[in-house]
């Protein structure tokens, strides 16, 4: 990431960003979730508790789940960064095709929060069981209370339609 002072307090930073190198102009303190969403218009990303603790926010950052409300734009260096609308290149990645298979989101506010984390715990753990489906998914609050339709999609994406675990 190359980062430069500019007019203003704003510094011009770079960073990839769903496979592009993106420059923007932004506070080095600001919040990754707002360059995405403000800077980028990359809506999927939300914002939630600004805390880190619902994950509504969650990215990935070189393949892992992170809390874009929390880092700092400038702290995000050489990592590149996916968001859920780059999650799968070719289409819905099978996590997005199971949440829609099994009708999972009730209001679908944190969802896309749920499926980065998700495609998080597949990543590591392509085969995961419930107790590992839980401690993965335990930082990602719904408050429609979706979860038993989560740990099926996660599930479904895993083992497919004939086996459960």
């Amino acid at each position: 990431m190359l980062q430069w002072q500019t007019a203003w307090g704003q510094v011009m930073i770079e960073i990839t960003v769903n496979g592009t190198l993106r420059k923007i102009e932004s506070a080095s303190d600001t919040p990754l979730l707002w360059v995405l969403r403000d800077e980028l218009g990359l809506r999927g990303t939300r914002f939630g508790c600004g805390v880190g603790l619902c994950g509504c926010c969650t990215v990935h950052a070189d393949g892992r789940a992170i809390r874009s409300c929390s880092i700092a734009v400038s702290d995000i260096g050489q990592r590149r960064v996916t968001t859920i609308e780059h999650l799968s290149a070719n289409g819905l990645h099978p996590l997005q095709q199971a949440w829609i298979k099994l009708e999972v989101p009730q209001c679908g506010y944190c969802q896309s929060g749920q499926i980065m984390q998700a495609a998080d715990l597949l990543a590591r753990t392509p085969k995961p069981t419930d107790a590992d489906i839980d401690a993965a998914m335990s930082g990602n609050l719904c408050r429609c209370g979706t979860y038993l339709r989560i740990r099926a999609a996660i599930k479904l994406a895993a083992f497919g339609e004939n086996r459960s675990e």
